[in-house]
């Protein structure tokens, strides 16, 4: 692999888990991503206006236009989805399930839509990152749980991984219409309308549910316990927004990558930061039961990690 895509990559990780430790902090997820996608919306929308007047304002393909939007929609989604999973659960154990999951749907993509090859050590890599998710989650044990937030929490990190392969993918082929600037002010300005739309009806919708409930203060108390209702949670403007810029910049990293590298490299790669979104979570955010627990849930996701590697190198 060429280092510049390695180090273009794993800057984007470090910055992208940085940005996940904000959400996960902040008092409502979802509000803390919409502020921060239109505060990086803000930024790159007219430097990608300016870039492309600079160059002569060249023609932009139907396709990428359309692809643009697509991964607009699938990233409002992708936030929906990941705000969900922290209300739910922890750091240390959404972050692995949801970008270790995306590795794998995102080679599958790549090897069946693409028509990108995997060789040995890449089926290696599946395997280590099969093991790794499951030892961190323990899917047996939801099995045998009564309770909804656990199961809740992995639900919405698959989807979140799900997402995160779909978008992958699409932008693989759209960034190639265009400069990745450009590219990226498209995204950037779909997903704020798609996400933003997403917080108006969620509020209402979660507006319309409390008032429904309020004559039953028990039925309102079940709602505070089983829901990711977060309307009344404090959250700092100032560091979503600087969050959303994190998040922009890491992207941009990603879309270079994409256009010197094949997306089974570039996204298995992009997960290095699983271990260190486990470590910070279980150690620093104190998620973990116990220091056992803590070494667990972060040898489980070094094994993803292992296996994200090895697809990078197959790559």
């Amino acid at each position: 692999m060429d280092p510049l895509v390695f180090l273009l990559v794993a800057g984007a990780a470090v910055l992208h888990v940085t940005w996940n430790v904000l959400l996960k902090t902040a008092g409502d997820p979802l509000r803390a991503s919409a502020v921060g996608i239109a505060t990086a919306a803000a930024v790159i929308c007219p430097i990608a206006l300016l870039a492309w007047l600079a160059i002569g304002r060249p023609t932009i393909p139907t396709e990428t236009l359309i692809l643009s939007v697509v991964s607009g929609g699938l990233e409002a989604f992708y936030f929906a989805f990941l705000a969900s999973a922290y209300r739910r659960g922890d750091l240390s154990l959404v972050y692995p399930l949801a970008r270790g999951t995306a590795p794998l749907l995102a080679v599958a993509i790549g090897v069946v839509v693409l028509g990108e090859r995997l060789g040995e050590i890449g089926y290696l890599g599946v395997v280590a990152l099969l093991v790794g998710l499951l030892t961190l989650q323990r899917p047996w044990q939801y099995l045998r749980a009564s309770g909804r937030a656990s199961g809740g929490a992995a639900g919405f990190a698959l989807l979140t991984g799900v997402t995160i392969a779909a978008y992958s993918a699409v932008d693989r082929v759209g960034v190639r219409g265009t400069q990745p600037w450009i590219y990226a002010g498209l995204i950037w300005a779909s997903m704020t309308v798609f996400l933003w739309g997403y917080v108006w009806v969620y509020r209402r919708t979660r507006a319309r549910a409390a008032g429904a409930l309020d004559a039953d203060a028990g039925e309102a108390d079940s709602l505070d316990a089983d829901t990711d209702d977060a309307d009344g949670a404090t959250v700092s403007s100032r560091r979503a927004g600087v969050g959303g810029l994190i998040t922009l910049a890491a992207y941009l990293l990603i879309l270079v990558a994409l256009t010197v590298a094949p997306l089974t490299a570039v996204a298995p790669l992009r997960e290095s930061a699983i271990v260190l979104a486990s470590g910070w979570g279980a150690f620093r955010l104190r998620e973990a039961a116990n220091r056992r627990d803590a070494l667990q849930r972060i040898g489980s996701a070094g094994l993803v990690l292992v296996g994200a590697l090895l697809l990078a190198v197959d790559g």
